[in-house]
């Protein structure tokens, strides 16, 4: 039998700690100068496709080129994908800070200011963020 959750967010939350339990470092999790922030959007549909290619890129280059993001995670509700919820870990303030001036940052910003029917920001902090790397 199934179990039934009543809350599909908290399913994503869930989720989504789970995926950090398999790339995020046991020392870099205990760090307690890091920003930790879950992102709830709100996708329009006729744009969800264009959506969820700009924020592939934006997190991809974000995690290459920046030294202080450390986690982008973005994941869409299976039963409602316009729900887009990002998991997002940086080294510290000025590392979330300068991540929000750089290009990349912008450009995802701007490409997608008319898909994004909401957008909430919610900044959470770690209880237990373990991990076993791969070998």
């Amino acid at each position: 039998m199934k179990p039934v959750i009543s809350k599909p967010r908290h399913a994503i939350m869930v989720m989504i700690l789970v995926l950090t339990l398999f790339s995020f470092g046991k020392a870099a999790a205990q760090d307690k100068n890091q920003v930790v922030r879950i992102a709830k959007l709100q996708i329009d549909p006729a744009q969800l496709e264009n959506y969820k290619a700009a924020l592939k890129e934006h997190a991809e280059t974000a995690v290459r080129v920046e030294p202080g993001v450390i986690t982008l995670y973005a994941v869409a509700e299976k039963n409602n994908p316009t729900h887009i919820t990002v998991f997002e870990i940086y080294a510290n303030a000025e590392a979330y800070q300068a991540h929000l001036q750089t290009a990349h940052f912008k450009k995802y910003k701007s490409t997608t200011k008319d898909m994004v029917k909401s957008l909430e920001l919610v900044d959470v902090e770690p209880i237990a963020l373990e991990t076993k790397m791969k070998q």
